[in-house]
């Protein structure tokens, strides 16, 4: 979902006349802890069912990477929209980590889904998902929220996840629109 956010955001940015050479001036705190994470999250869930001891270890690993993700947003809290998205992975984060580490998923949210999804997710087998039952914790800050068309791609999000891509559209509209040599005002006429 946070990716589907991001395209919308670079969309509207450039029908607002933005340029994407906002984005090539973006400046954060421990920037390169981004791209760690986000490989990392993608490492685990490839080898979770094929090596035995990170799928011992997946949940951990995955509320780890949360905290290491939290940490960077708040190094970088001054930015546009960073608290709000430090908001929202603080909330998918919280349910996940009262969780035993994997994020809640609405049965009745993800019908839509396909039976081998529902499945895997009864059977505790999909990714850092797992299905609301009625000992899940704060089951309302789950992937409760079902998309479906007319949107682009079928999915379940959660709470955390719409307040995300708040914060990351301001962020990205900052950026697009405040990128240097954009012309934000007139210029006073010289003699």
């Amino acid at each position: 979902m946070v990716y589907d956010g991001i395209l919308l955001s670079l969309l509207v940015g450039f029908f607002r006349g933005g340029s994407f050479k906002g984005l090539a001036n973006m400046k954060l705190r421990g920037g390169w802890l981004f791209p760690i994470l986000l490989a990392v999250q993608f490492v685990i869930f490839i080898l979770q069912d094929k090596v035995a001891i990170i799928g011992k270890l997946s949940n951990a690993l995955f509320l780890l990477v949360y905290v290491v993700g939290l940490f960077f947003l708040w190094l970088n809290r001054n930015q546009p929209g960073f608290i709000v998205i430090f908001a929202g992975v603080l909330l998918n984060f919280i349910v996940m980590a009262l969780n035993g580490g994997r994020m809640p998923v609405s049965i009745e949210a993800a019908q839509f889904l396909g039976r081998e999804y529902i499945d895997a997710l009864r059977a505790g087998v999909y990714g850092k998902h797992q299905a609301i039952t009625s000992d899940t914790l704060l089951p309302f800050l789950g992937d409760i929220i079902p998309l479906s068309p007319p949107y682009p791609r079928r999915q379940v999000i959660s709470i955390g996840d719409v307040v995300m891509n708040v914060g990351a559209f301001f962020f990205i509209q900052h950026l697009m629109l405040s990128a240097p040599g954009k012309n934000t005002s007139a210029a006073p006429a010289s003699r």
